[in-house]
């Protein structure tokens, strides 16, 4: 590991150092642990955090495969750098792995600190994760679906990005959020507001990996969009 490695795995030690006395220390006065004052998340914050979801996610239909863990690395290394990624994954397998794992405490903690729209490109990874082998498993979506609402995502979002990871025959509307009776100026107007709700540019903050993938929403929009106006003759 490089010197830079070295001190990012000693601030991220201290920062968990402290994160689990203020959440002892919160939960005693409160009952509420992961809330705390602050209304930001650092960088080490979010990674380890991704980390422990995108580790729930894996282990949801009781099996862990290969692709599933390249997948993570690879979007870790590439957003972060080989140094910092193993710095996180080193920290998570030594320290986070080893206590009691509550998703909903990991998405408390998250929502107080992000944006909806990056909350959003959260739950496009993690249903990545799940495909990465080939197939979502029912398993997984049960798990999606709960960190969706810990998330605080609505459940129209929620099978909105389900249709584009799990395919049948109404997919270009579940992409758009409508129903397949809608008239066309009703389709028009539906792909103009998921097209504003899935802009890369709602990821200003996230890093490029998350944009990378904000982009990728983006296009499934596009040609649910494209696939509706094409049954319903409107090009």
């Amino acid at each position: 590991m490089s010197f830079f490695g070295y001190i990012f795995l000693f601030l991220v030690l201290r920062w968990l150092y402290s994160l689990f006395v203020n959440s002892s220390t919160t939960t005693q006065r409160t009952g509420a642990p992961f809330q705390q004052r602050s209304t930001t998340v650092s960088p080490e914050d979010f990674e380890l955090h991704l980390l422990t979801l995108s580790s729930i996610v894996m282990k949801a239909d009781g099996k862990v495969t290969q692709n599933e863990m390249q997948y993570v690395q690879q979007y870790f290394v590439s957003s972060y750098g080989k140094d910092r990624a193993n710095a996180i994954f080193k920290v998570f397998n030594e320290v986070v792995k080893k206590r009691e794992i509550n998703p909903a405490r990991v998405c408390q903690y998250l929502n107080a600190r992000t944006r909806y729209e990056s909350r959003l490109q959260i739950l496009h990874f993690l249903f990545g994760i799940a495909q990465a082998d080939g197939h979502v498993s029912s398993p997984e979506v049960n798990m999606l679906q709960q960190i969706a609402g810990y998330l605080r995502l609505t459940q129209r979002d929620f099978i909105s990005i389900k249709a584009m990871f799990v395919k049948d025959q109404d997919n270009a509307y579940k992409i758009l959020e409508i129903d397949k009776s809608v008239p066309d100026h009703e389709v028009k107007k539906a792909y103009r507001t998921m097209a504003k709700k899935y802009h890369p540019d709602k990821l200003i903050d996230m890093d490029e990996a998350y944009k990378k993938g904000a982009e990728e929403k983006f296009r499934k929009v596009q040609e649910a969009y494209e696939t509706i106006q094409k049954e319903r003759g409107m090009v």
